[in-house]
């Protein structure tokens, strides 16, 4: 096949889109500062081009077809993949420039916020846009059109440059007014308390009773939250007793909200830095990067 038909011009290509995304040649002419007439020809172009019929036509009304609807789906993304890299590229040596980071919810809220204003004072050019992503095990879908992802898991994804910030420990918490014994409670004691889970970390607690010895038919299940966060907080009004990330209730602990029961006890995940290969230059994630490795954290 003729390599001109599988690659269009950019002009035709975004006529059509415009017209598509509009239904309109007239207000797909006013958004590209052409004519009617001219978008009109244009997609008419493109359509001999591709012997296929992208709109139905009746009088002034256009209508996609079955195939000009799939055409402008498919295009929509590459076109905004296009103008996305265009940006990047045009904000590659400027000073300023801007980093989107998805970040887990309550690691942002907890940890990276607070400190956020260092990055500031060092990098007042940049702009960090923060996403709130609840990540699994697929990265695709939590870093789609992200620059950068602060993730926990096992580190070890295919096409992602990643930087381990630190690993997690996960100790148990409780309200001081619930739980005021510290330092004689026994490990059992706990199965007496609602045990208050979060919904991506289901058998936590069946993992802490079986590294403790203990038979996990014991357990009270308490509810579940969509966010550490909110777990947190449901601890310190004395809900029930929680199992959470070190680093995420530290503050708590310090400031006395909060008591830490037992030795903690270490997990399969660690924290990281994740980024897909084509930004690792970008300026904006090289600063972020190197200002995020270079902080103080547990066990680095």
């Amino acid at each position: 096949m003729n390599p001109r038909k599988l690659t269009p011009s950019m002009s035709l290509l975004v006529a059509f889109e415009a017209a598509a995304r509009h239904c309109s040649f007239t207000r797909a002419a006013d958004e590209l500062a052409l004519t009617q007439s001219a978008v009109s020809r244009q997609v008419q172009t493109l359509e001999s081009l591709l012997e296929v019929a992208l709109f139905k036509r009746e009088g002034r009304r256009i209508e996609l077809t079955a195939a000009g609807a799939l055409y402008q789906h498919e295009l929509a993304a590459a076109l905004s993949r296009i103008r996305s890299a265009t940006l990047q590229t045009i904000a590659f040596n400027s000073q300023s420039g801007t980093l989107h980071l998805a970040v887990l919810p309550t690691f942002g809220s907890k940890w990276l916020l607070p400190r956020l204003k260092n990055f500031y004072a060092a990098h007042p050019g940049i702009q960090v846009h923060i996403h709130s992503r609840i990540v699994h095990s697929d990265l695709s879908s939590a870093a789609s059109e992200m620059n950068a992802i602060i993730f926990a898991g096992a580190g070890n994804w295919p096409g992602y440059i990643t930087h381990e910030l630190v690993s997690e420990e996960l100790i148990v918490i409780a309200s001081p007014e619930v739980v005021s014994a510290q330092a004689s409670i026994q490990p059992i004691e706990i199965a007496k308390h609602a045990l208050l889970s979060v919904v991506t970390r289901p058998h936590a607690w069946s993992e802490w009773f079986e590294k403790k010895g203990l038979d996990h038919r014991a357990m009270r299940q308490g509810p579940s939250f969509e966010l550490t966060s909110h777990l947190i907080q449901a601890v310190v009004a004395g809900i029930g007793v929680g199992l959470v990330p070190r680093i995420l209730v530290q503050d708590e602990i310090d400031n006395g909200d909060l008591i830490e029961l037992f030795e903690p006890v270490s997990s399969d995940r660690s924290y990281y830095l994740g980024y897909q290969q084509r930004y690792q230059n970008l300026p904006s994630l090289v600063a972020f990067r190197e200002w995020l490795l270079g902080l103080p954290l547990p066990g680095r």
